[in-house]
């Protein structure tokens, strides 16, 4: 082998072997670390829940929910991955185990600087669990109330906008809703608030308008009311659920309103992370999502039929009287449903 082409060979080597060793450091950085001065906010694949990262573009971090106890890892890892080793404003918007199960991993790995909780308890371990880890180290719970800005300055704002009610018959409806605003663009964060929530956000006057919407519940038909959608009026409608979930997530309708409006959807159980960064200018989207390519109808196979253990009662999954979450079950036929004595709602099973 001449010397020069024993050279180039030497050269070129070194080089492979060095992106092998660290591309993925490399990737890491470039997607995660390099973005100081923008605001990036991480949409997880967590299954059937939710969980949001966000890094803001003053240098801090925020968390909202930490997705079921079964994915906890997934968090723990994502952050870990990323290099993160503190949450600076750590949001559990209400106490779903879908929302708040893998949050006591969390507070067990990272610094933490404020917790924001509801005023609503509930009487399950994983919140044992969680208020266990809070108290392991010495935390506090700041339960915000409606209007109160965790952020305030010219360029950047981070507001709690719901709940504005004491007491709810449903638990979703304590959901704390967020809304980050940096420069031109702003993000609506809803947990599971549905109609009411939605309703008083509305009558309360508030901002809602958003280049990005979380969409409540998972798309569920009991949230995200046309009228609470043309007051946010966004571009990107992010919803977060698990493929082949058992609650028929998301539902028809909320789909084809979504498609009615011209929201462009993006779904983690389509797209994995969604990543979506924000210059103050302009939003773009991280992971590859192309408006061309995006999957704008869904396809419903198989139709589950959920059923109130209290009344007896079995509903489609897109009824608008569908019972609280506590109080559900599953069925996979009407057939299913009959057999354990279950009958029919009278208005969506025809």
């Amino acid at each position: 082998m001449h010397k020069f082409k024993k050279a180039n060979f030497i050269v070129l080597t070194i080089v492979i072997l060095t992106m092998l060793l660290s591309g993925c450091e490399l990737e890491s950085s470039e997607n995660f670390q390099d973005n100081i001065g923008d605001l990036v906010v991480h949409y997880i694949d967590i299954g059937q829940g939710d969980s949001i990262f966000i890094q803001l573009p003053n240098g801090e971090t925020s968390l909202i929910d930490g997705g079921p106890k079964a994915n906890s890892n997934v968090v723990v890892n994502y952050l870990k991955e990323m290099k993160i080793e503190k949450v600076d404003y750590l949001i559990a918007t209400h106490p779903h185990e879908d929302h708040i199960g893998g949050l006591p991993e969390v507070v067990k790995n990272f610094e933490i600087g404020k917790i924001y909780m509801p005023d609503k308890v509930a009487n399950t371990a994983i919140f044992e669990s969680l208020l266990k880890e809070i108290k392991a180290k010495d935390l506090k719970i700041s339960v915000p109330s409606s209007g109160e800005y965790l952020i305030d300055t010219d360029d950047l704002k981070y507001q709690v906008l719901a709940p504005n009610g004491e007491k709810y018959e449903n638990t979703n409806d304590y959901s704390i809703v967020s809304k980050i605003t940096f420069k031109d663009n702003s993000f609506l964060f809803t947990g599971d608030a549905e109609k009411t929530s939605e309703k008083e956000m509305i009558g309360k006057g508030y901002d809602l308008t958003a280049d990005v919407l979380k969409v409540g519940h998972h798309g569920s038909s009991t949230s995200t009311t046309e009228e609470f959608l043309l007051k946010v009026d966004p571009d990107y409608g992010v919803i977060s659920l698990a493929k082949d979930n058992k609650y028929g997530h998301p539902h028809k309708e909320i789909i084809e309103l979504l498609n009615k409006k011209g929201i462009d959807i993006l779904r983690t159980d389509e797209l994995g992370n969604i990543i979506i960064k924000s210059d103050g200018k302009d939003i773009e989207i991280l992971n590859g999502y192309s408006k061309e390519n995006s999957i704008k109808e869904t396809v419903y196979e198989e139709e589950n039929y959920i059923g109130n253990k209290n009344t007896k009662i079995y509903h489609s999954p897109d009824c608008g009287s569908l019972p609280k979450e506590e109080n559900q079950i599953i069925f996979k036929s009407k057939e299913e449903a009959e057999k354990e004595g279950f009958k029919p709602h009278e208005k969506c099973i025809k």
